[in-house]
This record gives C-alpha cells, sequence and structure tokens, in this order.
C-alpha cells in the first residue's frame, strides 16, 4: 500500500478552505434563497413606522444621509441595515423595503420584506408603549404578504418562496431596556432570568408560528452589548464606561437563544442560525484601531449621548460617520452595520 502524501492533502484541504472564504468574502459563493423575510425591532425596520402613529420613527434628516439617494428612509443610521448588506452578500437585492411602504412595487415581493418595527420586542407590552408593530402584528402582516405575493406570482410559487425563504428575527434590547428598566413594568413581575425565559417563549411560539406559515430557514438575532450604548453609559454607568450588569444580561439572554435555536432546530426540523451581534460590536469598541474606528462611546448625531428618533431630527451630524461605531446614541453607524453582515453572512452561509 502506499503512503499517503500528507502534503499533498493537506495542501489541497487548504486551497479549499482558501477558496471557499474568498467565495464567501466576495458575495460568489450563496444559499438558495431568493428572499428575506425580516422580523424585529429598529435595528432591521427599514421604514414601517413611517406609516405607524407613533413618535418612533427615522424619516427625517439626518437618518439616511449615506443611502441611496442621501435621503431618510425611516432606517435607523446614516445608510443601509445589517439585512441590507445581507440581502446583497446573497446576490437578491441591495436592500430590503419595508411591507408597509406604499411605493413598495409588486415585484419586489419576491425577495423579500421586512415586517419589523422599532421600539417593539419580543414581548407584546413592549410595543404598546410606542404604539407600533407587536410581534403578532408582524406575523398577522406576513399573512397578508403571502396574499399578496400569491396575486402576483400565483399561490403554489408564493408557498415555494415563503419556504425557500431566509427568516431574520432581531429583537429583544428594547424589552429590557424600556420594558423593563426603564418603564419598570416587567421588573415587578419577573426577576432577570424569569423574565429571560418569558422572552425566550415568547420568541419560540412566534417562530412556530413562522413555521406553520411556511417558513424552514431562520437566522435569529442575539442581543447586543446593550450597556455599551452610548445613551445607557450616559444615563446609568458612573464612569462612563460600557454598564456591565446590562452587558451581563446580554449575554445570559444570548446563551439561552443559542439553546432555544438548538431545540427548536430539532423539534421543528428546520434549519437554523444564531446570528451573534454582542461580540462583533463589542470588539469594535474595544479595539476600534482594528477597524478603523475612533469614536466608541458617542454616536454621531448631536452630542451622541441622548440623541436618538425624535430627539435625533435636524441636528448636526459628526464629519465622518465611518469613524464612529454608533450612529446616534443606541443605533450602530452603517459601517457597523456592514460589519456585523460580513459575520452574519459567513454564518448563514456554512448553516443555511
Amino acid at each position: 500500500m502506499k503512503m499517503i502524501n500528507l502534503k499533498f492533502i493537506l495542501a489541497i484541504v487548504l486551497l479549499v478552505v482558501s477558496s471557499n472564504a474568498s467565495m464567501i468574502n466576495s458575495g460568489e459563493m450563496t444559499v438558495n434563497t431568493t428572499a428575506l423575510l425580516v422580523f424585529g425591532d429598529s435595528t432591521v425596520d427599514s421604514g414601517n413606522n413611517n406609516r405607524l402613529i407613533t413618535s418612533s420613527k427615522a424619516n427625517f434628516s439626518p437618518y439616511g444621509q449615506n443611502f441611496f439617494g442621501h435621503h431618510p428612509t425611516g432606517r435607523f443610521s446614516n445608510g443601509r441595515l445589517a439585512t441590507d448588506f445581507i440581502v446583497e452578500a446573497l446576490g437578491i437585492s441591495n436592500n430590503v423595503p419595508a411591507f408597509l411602504d406604499p411605493s413598495l412595487m409588486p415585484e419586489q415581493l419576491r425577495h423579500g420584506v421586512s415586517f419589523a418595527s422599532a421600539s417593539s420586542g419580543y414581548d407584546e407590552m413592549t410595543a404598546t408603549f410606542s404604539n407600533v408593530l407587536s410581534f403578532p402584528k408582524q406575523l398577522e402582516y406576513l399573512m397578508h404578504y403571502k396574499i399578496h405575493l400569491g396575486n402576483h406570482i400565483g399561490k403554489k410559487k408564493a408557498e415555494e418562496t415563503v419556504r425557500n425563504a431566509i427568516f431574520v428575527v432581531s429583537a429583544g434590547t428594547n424589552d429590557f431596556i424600556a420594558n423593563y428598566y426603564l418603564e419598570l413594568n416587567r421588573s415587578t413581575q419577573f426577576t432577570v432570568p424569569q423574565y429571560e425565559n418569558y422572552l425566550i417563549k415568547s420568541m419560540s411560539n412566534y417562530i412556530k408560528t413562522m413555521h406553520r406559515l411556511g417558513g424552514s430557514r431562520f437566522a435569529i438575532v442575539g442581543a447586543p452589548p446593550m450597556g455599551c450604548l452610548p445613551v445607557v453609559r450616559a444615563l446609568i454607568s458612573t464612569d462612563g464606561q460600557c454598564f456591565d450588569k446590562y452587558n451581563d444580561v446580554a449575554k445570559s439572554f444570548n446563551s439561552k437563544i443559542v439553546a432555544q435555536v438548538s431545540t427548536l432546530e430539532k423539534l421543528l426540523h428546520v434549519k437554523m442560525v444564531y446570528l451573534d451581534i454582542y461580540h462583533p460590536v463589542f470588539e469594535a469598541i474595544h479595539n476600534p484601531i482594528k477597524f478603523g474606528f475612533k469614536e466608541t462611546s458617542k454616536g454621531c448625531v448631536g452630542s451622541g449621548t441622548m440623541e436618538a428618533g425624535e430627539a435625533a431630527k435636524g441636528m448636526k451630524t459628526c464629519k465622518d460617520p465611518t469613524k464612529y461605531v454608533f450612529w446616534d446614541a443606541v443605533h450602530p453607524t452603517e459601517r457597523m452595520y456592514k460589519i456585523i453582515a460580513d459575520e452574519a453572512v459567513r454564518d448563514i452561509v456554512v448553516k443555511l
């Protein structure tokens, strides 16, 4: 028997790995999907709140100054969101439109939409504070979407589109920051671990409903380092640094999401992936030079410590948002979203 040439085998393995990594980075390697269906909060709301009677909006300057056409769309950033970059990397489109956008064209439905609503969360009570779309309402719109899509391409193709779509779910921060810690409603009913479990159960039920409506591939986004948000640093942190208590809650909640994703994947016989947003943001904040950032504790808008949503309306901005991790006091810049998306696409390609 001839000896196997280990150097030759190693060279082949390295070549394959290098080739795959290159294709992922260049966007050439894609998953077999033609649509993204997005649910959640302001991290993935591309303008649904524009159509609601709520103060939780971003359809005015300075939001959107780096988006296509340099105009505000309702996205809580200076440009595109992570989901916009993900859908582009998968070769589908260059952005994910809002389902409630009155200018939405029937043809765009084929590539997916966002049902997300800024200030929403897994807890229905969270959405009621700002009069925005709760998760049950977002799921109701998913049913409307299927009807509209069926009218456009036929019911059979519509079902196939939904079945092959990637369902992106991103929420949780508002539940903790606004509902539990600010409004204090849930904090009188639950301990933090109990509230985490309540949210996980709610999330699980929503995903089961999405599955019943045809979903078979899911990307579940974790919570960011909530204690590092500029507004949290300004209002709660005593030394201006990241507030460890909130970060610990985010890490604990994320660990439960990971466990639930594994459970649901087996229970529903679907493909699922957990998308980590915590570590990319945390690393960018604590190792800014690696990413070319200069400002990690303040947003680009206004003072950078308090302004978000209506409070940011008409505010002056920094000269170069690409040097900032945060756009306003809560939300990342387009550049940070691109970094998050690049990480997410790698996981999506491998898992979904």
